[in-house]
């Protein structure tokens, strides 16, 4: 048979790479009918055997030095590899060399052939045509070579059967599991479209069955290969997966997927992909925005539009994935404007309405965070109907963290006046945020009492709320978070200016103790003008009993070392309640 056509007794290699119109069109005038590939060892000695042949008689083409050159690099690092290849036990039992060696002894005939032709001084066909091949023939060499590098280095040939290892229990030694992902991701590169779709399940079932396996896939695994196969359709879904659950799995896997170039592609598939699709992209997106230090490239990406939109129309899982990662990044300041830009706000809003409950807390979340950041988003916001919303949906839900995102959202609001006023005349509010003052977790009482402390509310609501005033000077002993101390305060001399409160605080045992211990000098918990103040808004239109039961407590040797330790208003807080004490002596003599 003449060597031109004995070159195509195998198939090319697989790779995806395009075949340029000359070879490409030399290929389909000469390739016959396809035939069996001998046995690995067979194939691996016609390939050594040609490669030995090829390198000597490189070396005395003189036309096209350059490309030679490089030629030559290839070559001698190909013999070395299959040198390495040779040496491994249990090479020929790998099912991915029964395609690469035919794969790569048909690029080998190839490159003879164009040695041939160099070498022949009668061969007259176009200089560009013969440079054409020779880059193409390397191009074909080098991806050869990758994928052999890389099955040797990721130590799979060194087992029997490494094709066929055997899937890691849940606890696997951490040897075993890194060799099982070595020889996935192998499979993945180097297989054809049965051998990626196995790989992609194999990769699949071990991170679902096993938790701490991403950071293990992450390190071992190549995640830019696999973002990669975004784009190839039958892969898509799998691939996809695969990267969502390892964007979502740890801090290390999730910070390999954005290093990888992850966030782009993914925001692609939020776009235009399949509804099941976009519900693991955006589940993916929400988890890389988490790291704060990931936000900007939401905005480079110009991810905000494509979130949006699914906040419009998405599904609801899809949703609240998306808010979710809106929500991740609105502290930055070109998000926001983004988000203007976009007509965001009433979207935003909405879902506080029309999202599932996952969304909606989420939603209250972001809306929160714009309402800080300035007034104009306040005025958006209110503008939308956002604080009624938020509203209903306080009375609505029972979830502990959609109260938070709701109670901060309206905290933020209250700094505008006209929020403030109306919040200030709503019984039903006041009556809701006094429950949880009194029954809520610790974050929603501190959130709650804030707000009441910026609150003009009227006797009749005070006096409404007055058991509440227990769990507030209880909130007073936590230093932590910075101001609670001072909004307790503040909220509970707003209620001690309603005469029967004052008298309910002093009979309840449990207040006069927590506010003789407050007192106390050697207590370090709470500042000392903090408790002094409570004894001077008890003592507001000097009632006697409210001052005996303050002296019966000790409450009066208290504020005497006070008093001498010049802390402040411990001096007037004495003489109002020693001050009481005396006039009630003369009167009591005068009428004696």
């Amino acid at each position: 048979m003449p060597l031109l056509f004995s070159i195509f007794l195998f198939p090319l290699p697989f790779h995806s790479t395009p075949i340029p119109p000359s070879f490409s069109s030399f290929l389909s005038s000469t390739m016959p009918s396809a035939v069996p590939p001998p046995p690995p060892a067979e194939t691996l000695d016609l390939t050594t055997t040609l490669l030995s042949q090829l390198l000597p008689a490189s070396l005395s083409i003189h036309s096209f030095p350059g490309r030679w050159q490089v030629l030559r690099s290839k070559l001698a690092t190909l013999k070395s590899l299959l040198s390495e290849l040779s040496y491994l036990p249990h090479w020929s039992e790998n099912q991915l060399l029964s395609t690469l060696l035919p794969n790569l002894l048909s690029t080998l005939r190839r490159i003879q052939t164009l040695c041939d032709r160099c070498t022949d001084p009668a061969y007259t066909a176009g200089k560009l045509l013969m440079q054409s091949d020779l880059d193409m023939a390397a191009g074909w060499l080098s991806n050869h070579l990758n994928d052999l590098d890389l099955l040797l280095r990721s130590g799979v040939l060194r087992q029997s059967n490494a094709i066929v290892l055997s899937h890691p229990a849940p606890g696997s030694a951490k040897e075993d599991l890194s060799l099982f992902i070595r020889d996935v991701f192998t499979r993945l590169q180097i297989g054809g479209v049965e051998f990626k779709r196995k790989a992609l399940e194999s990769l699949i079932q071990l991170l679902v069955e096993d938790e701490k396996a991403a950071t293990l896939v992450a390190k071992e695994g190549n995640i830019g290969y696999l973002i990669n196969l975004f784009d190839v359709n039958a892969h898509r879904e799998q691939s996809v997966t695969a990267i969502s659950i390892l964007a979502c799995a740890s801090d290390q896997s999730r910070k390999t997927v954005f290093e990888e170039g992850g966030l782009g592609p993914l925001l692609r598939i939020v776009e235009s992909g399949s509804f099941q699709l976009k519900e693991k992209a955006s589940m993916a997106v929400e988890a890389i925005t988490a790291d704060h230090d990931n936000a900007w490239a939401i905005s480079a990406y110009g991810g905000v539009p494509v979130l949006l939109d699914v906040c419009r129309s998405g599904s609801l899982t899809a949703q609240s994935h998306a808010i979710g990662a809106i929500r991740n990044v609105a502290s930055v300041e070109d998000i926001r404007i983004s988000i203007t830009e976009e007509a965001g706000v009433p979207v935003i809003v909405g879902l506080l309405v029309s999202g599932s409950a996952a969304a909606k807390g989420k939603a209250a979340n972001c809306i929160g965070i714009l309402a800080s950041s300035s007034e104009y988003f306040r005025a958006m916001i209110i503008q939308e109907k956002g604080l009624q919303k938020l509203l209903q949906l306080l009375h609505q839900s029972s979830n502990p963290d959609t109260l938070e995102h709701v109670l901060r959202a309206i905290h933020s609001l209250s700094s505008s006046d006209s929020v403030c006023r109306l919040l200030s005349s709503s019984s039903m509010f006041i009556t809701q945020i006094a429950g949880l003052i009194m029954q809520g977790n610790f974050t929603l009482q501190q959130i709650s009492v804030s707000i009441l402390a910026n609150l003009s509310i009227n006797d009749g609501n005070k006096r409404a709320i007055s058991g509440c005033m227990g769990s507030i000077i209880k909130l007073m002993e936590f230093a932590k978070p910075a101001g609670l101390q001072e909004s307790a305060l503040k909220a509970l001399i707003s209620l001690l200016t309603v005469k029967l409160n004052r008298k309910e605080f002093v009979k309840d045992e449990k207040n006069m103790m927590r506010l003789i211990q407050m007192l106390d000098p050697m207590n370090e918990s709470v500042p000392k003008k903090l408790s002094v103040a409570i004894v001077y808004a008890l003592m507001t239109g000097g009632s006697n009993g409210c001052r005996k039961r303050l002296v019966d407590a000790g409450a009066q040797g208290c504020l005497q070392r006070l008093s001498e330790m010049e802390v402040a208003g411990a001096k007037k807080a004495l003489q109002r309640l020693s001050g009481n004490r005396l006039k009630n002596i003369f009167s009591r003599t005068w009428r004696e």
